[in-house]
């Protein structure tokens, strides 16, 4: 499970389906920054992980503040499903 910061907004909501490095990525949890009086374009900041750390996210098994965090532009993600089970 790790923090990823997304610059710009790639269509992706809460349970979205994206690959990231490599891998497929569940995004738990989603914040939105920047529309009022932030940068240029927005910056979504999420909670991802793989399927198996879902219970864990849930279950708040888990540090927020000792999370990596890795910061991406919007182009960098494959969006896989863009909220549950919609196809993109």
């Amino acid at each position: 499970m790790q923090k990823l910061i997304v610059h710009g907004d790639p269509g992706i909501r809460k349970d979205a389906v994206i690959d990231y490095d490599g891998e497929e990525q569940t995004v738990f949890a989603i914040q939105r920054q920047g529309d009022y009086h932030g940068p240029d374009e927005p910056q979504l900041w999420c909670t991802i992980g793989t399927e198996d750390e879902r219970e864990a996210f849930e279950k708040r098994e888990f540090v927020p503040h000792w999370l990596d965090v890795d910061s991406v532009d919007a182009d960098d993600i494959d969006v896989v499903t863009a909220k549950g089970d919609l196809a993109v």
